[in-house]
C-alpha cells in the first residue's frame, strides 16, 4: 500500500471512529494534508462521516478548489481546512465537529480549560471564534476563503478553537493526533460541566499542560487508536 493509499484509509478510519465516539453525527469532517504536496489536502465529498469510503476522498488546493471532482459534491466548509493548512505548516490534519458538550462553552463566558491529564492536548484554554465579529449575520458556516483564513488567524498556534453557535475545530500533527484531541475535547467539556455543578474547579496548571502534551507521542496515540479501531470495526496498523 502506498503512502497515499494508507492515508486515505486512515481518513476513513478517523471518520468512523469520531462517529462511533459521538464526536460527529451526520455532519462534521476530517482532512489530512497531502503526503506528497503540502499545498494540497484530502477531504471526503459531502457525506455523513460514518458512511465515508476511500473513493469518497477528494484532493483540494488550499483555496478549497477540487483538483478532480468527478461529479462529487464537496463539503461547503472545506475552507476551514484550507485556511488552517495555509497558515500552519505544522498541521497535518484538521477536524471540524459539533460535539454537543463543547457548544455551551462557545456561547457563554465560561472558558473551556483542561482538568484531566488526558485532556491536556486541548491547550491551556480554548478560545472562541465568533463569525459575527467580522462577517455580521451569516448561516454560521465557513463558506469561503476569507472566513477560513479568519478562523485560522483566531486559532493562531493553538490546537483547538470553539466556534460560537456552531462547534469546534481541531488542528493536529497527524490524523491520529487530531482525532485524539477531538475526542478528549468533548470528554473535557462534559467533565467540566459536571464539575462546575459541584463547586470550584482546580484545573491543570500551565506547566502540567505542557508536560502532558510533550509526552503525547506515538505510544499514546497508537494505544488509543487501536482501541477506537476495534470499537469502530476498522483494521488497526501501528505507525510507531
Amino acid at each position: 500500500m502506498s503512502k497515499l493509499e494508507a492515508l486515505l484509509e486512515e481518513i476513513v478510519t478517523a471518520n468512523r471512529i469520531l462517529a462511533h465516539e459521538g464526536v460527529v453525527d451526520s455532519f462534521g469532517h476530517v482532512s489530512a494534508r497531502h503526503p506528497d504536496n503540502p499545498n494540497r489536502f484530502l477531504l471526503s465529498r459531502a457525506r455523513a462521516p460514518e458512511r465515508i469510503e476511500a473513493a469518497d476522498i477528494m484532493e483540494f488546493t488550499l483555496e478549497g478548489e477540487a483538483v478532480d471532482a468527478r461529479g462529487r459534491a464537496p463539503y461547503l466548509e472545506r475552507f476551514i481546512h484550507g485556511g488552517i493548512y495555509e497558515a500552519r505548516a505544522d498541521v497535518q490534519s484538521v477536524v471540524h465537529n459539533h460535539s454537543p458538550s463543547v457548544i455551551p462553552f462557545g456561547v457563554t463566558a465560561k472558558k473551556l480549560k483542561p482538568l484531566l491529564h488526558m485532556c491536556a492536548n486541548i491547550g491551556h484554554e480554548v478560545s472562541t471564534w465568533d463569525s459575527h465579529d467580522k462577517f455580521a449575520d451569516t448561516a454560521l458556516l465557513v463558506e469561503n476563503v476569507e472566513m477560513g483564513r479568519d478562523l485560522a488567524r483566531a486559532l493562531g498556534r493553538d490546537r483547538t478553537i470553539l466556534m460560537r453557535g456552531h462547534g469546534a475545530t481541531i488542528a493536529g500533527s497527524s490524523v491520529r493526533h487530531a482525532v485524539f484531541v477531538s475526542i478528549y475535547l468533548e470528554v473535557n467539556a462534559k467533565l467540566q460541566m459536571q464539575a462546575m455543578a459541584m463547586g470550584e474547579i482546580k484545573f491543570l496548571t500551565s506547566g502540567e499542560v505542557d508536560k502532558v502534551a510533550a509526552r503525547t507521542g506515538p505510544y499514546t496515540l497508537n494505544r488509543a487508536w487501536e482501541n477506537w479501531c476495534r470499537r469502530a470495526d476498522r483494521p488497526f496498523a501501528s505507525n510507531e
